[in-house]
């Protein structure tokens, strides 16, 4: 696992380093702009597309049975299954691309009520440009189910470096030379252009991989039926998932201008931890997982084992996250994005945002590996149901935290944006309960180990805790936000790992034993 789950990992840190690099650059042309919140809200209806027919769904759905074959040594049968579900791929995602295009200005009005004038007008245009290059993503995901089914996960996963490059180009080249307006149509063809190249890098190695694959409409495999059968549960739960996001863009639509931009600031940074750590273990468990063989109390004992394993692997990381980001996501945030017109007083905001959104980290990432489980069962409809669980809280406390207590309390309306996120990480943990539960009677008893949660914690507080001495007690407060950034989070890492080590936390012994060992 380690090993996959590394390979994995590595491709995501690429990919997302480069989204970092692409959202600073686009923070110092764009800040908290009525032009940025435009193109944030656009990105939002082809991204609903993308996710809804993407990777995830491909994941829980094609990948489970494309491994199993692949598994059983029938690689014709693995091949003609992957033929079908690329095919149909291909035209649904084709005709929802081409009505996409046509029913954008009526999209709009249900992702921004808020956004009027030109500001709206912008913003059509934008998704009727992006709507082309998210049929090329979805079909990238097409590619990345076949191309982890065979265990090669670092190109499917460092693919979007290209995308995220062709998107700093368009930056680059013309934001000096362009209004923020005419820079965003721009940037719109950048990121077209970036998700064709996506798809095409992949392309090739699948086909190799998948060797007799070609177009087909044969519906008539049992395999074939049940990818299907999985795959309509699986494209609800993410629909329905995503319709957590679009109510936090509708609300975010409605407040003053910037609150949309920072609320998509706040979420690059809230995924770079749920991508580098829970994707990357839940992408490298899944056809593992779905290869199980023996008898069910053998499937149930050998799947346990990998869950809790991956459980204490995912934890290691994302409780440092979310402490880190609680304590001291100024530093992070502004090291990011304080340039150009992204200042100082946008840094504040941002980080109240992300604040919002450690509550519900750690469940999210958890429960990542959880819904796998659940897949590698090929069960989909347990997940969706407490999806759906998941949605109706997040919209009652939205509504609640975002103008219900803020208007009570009279606070200012950065607050209510802090209420967005921290509602939907709530709700994060209650699908977490929920989706525990349920396993645990299916398998058996899984989960975090009490004391080993202790330590975690224990250690990132009392790191961060020394991070923030040196960081407002010790270091000169006219340094360069970044080269604060770099001692303080250097303070913070390096504390976690050298305390976890003397607690005698498995991960943190391992990983520093090996780099005395190479030293030697």
């Amino acid at each position: 696992m380690k090993s996959h789950a590394l390979f994995v990992g590595l491709g995501i840190f690429l990919s997302r380093i480069a989204g970092l690099v692409r959202e600073r650059v686009f923070a110092h042309f764009f800040g908290n702009s009525d032009a940025g919140d435009a193109f944030k809200a656009a990105l939002k209806i082809p991204n609903f597309l993308q996710n809804l027919f993407g990777e995830g769904v491909l994941s829980a759905s094609f990948i489970p049975v494309y491994a199993q074959l692949l598994a059983k040594k029938h690689d014709e049968e693995a091949a003609k299954v992957a033929s079908v579900i690329g095919s149909l791929l291909f035209l649904l995602t084709s005709f929802l691309v081409l009505l996409g295009v046509f029913a954008t200005p009526f999209l709009i009005d249900l992702i921004a009520p808020g956004f009027s004038g030109e500001k709206r007008a912008l913003t059509i245009q934008i998704v009727q440009i992006l709507f082309p290059g998210t049929g090329f993503l979805v079909m990238s995901a097409w590619c990345l189910g076949i191309l982890n089914s065979h265990r090669r996960f670092f190109l499917s996963y460092v693919a979007p470096v290209v995308w995220n490059l062709a998107i700093i180009v368009s930056l680059v080249a013309f934001g000096f030379k362009q209004g923020q307006f005419d820079l965003a149509i721009t940037v719109a063809w950048g990121l077209m252009i970036g998700s064709f190249l996506q798809f095409a890098v992949q392309l090739p190695s699948a086909l190799k991989l998948g060797r007799k694959i070609y177009p087909s409409l044969n519906l008539k495999m049992a395999e074939v039926r049940t990818v299907l059968k999985n795959f309509v549960p699986v494209v609800t739960s993410r629909g329905v998932v995503q319709i957590v996001a679009y109510i936090d863009n509708i609300f975010a639509s409605l407040l003053p201008t910037g609150a949309v931009s920072a609320l998509a600031y706040a979420q690059t940074l809230y995924l770079l931890p749920i991508s580098l750590f829970g994707m990357s273990v839940s992408a490298a468990e899944l056809p593992m997982m779905s290869q199980a063989t023996g008898t069910d109390h053998e499937i149930k004992e050998y799947l346990r084992e990998r869950l809790n394993r991956g459980l204490a692997q995912i934890a290691f990381f994302i409780v440092p996250s979310v402490v880190g980001f609680f304590f001291l996501g100024n530093y992070i945030v502004g090291a990011l994005f304080q340039t150009g017109e992204f200042k100082a007083d946008n840094t504040r905001y941002v980080w109240m945002v992300l604040a919002g959104y450690t509550v519900g980290l750690l469940a999210s990432t958890l429960g990542r590996l959880y819904s796998s489980t659940f897949y590698s069962l090929k069960d989909t409809k347990t997940p969706l149901k407490f999806a759906i669980v998941r949605v109706v809280f997040a919209t009652l406390l939205s509504v609640l935290l975002t103008f219900v207590v803020p208007k009570q309390w009279d606070l200012d309306f950065q607050w209510a944006t802090v209420g967005l996120t921290l509602a939907g990480g709530i709700a994060g943990w209650i699908e977490f309960y929920f989706l525990r539960q349920a396993l645990n009677k299916k398998i058996g008893k899984t989960g975090l180990n009490i004391q080993f949660q202790g330590k975690l914690w224990g250690i990132a507080a009392v790191s961060a805790g020394l991070a923030a001495v040196v960081g407002h007690g010790i270091l000169n407060e006219q340094l360069h936000i970044i080269v604060q950034a770099i001692i303080v989070l250097g303070v913070y890492g390096v504390s976690y790992f050298a305390l976890g080590y003397f607690a005698k936390v498995e991960q943190a012994h391992s990983f520093i034993s090996k780099i005395v060992r190479r030293i030697k």
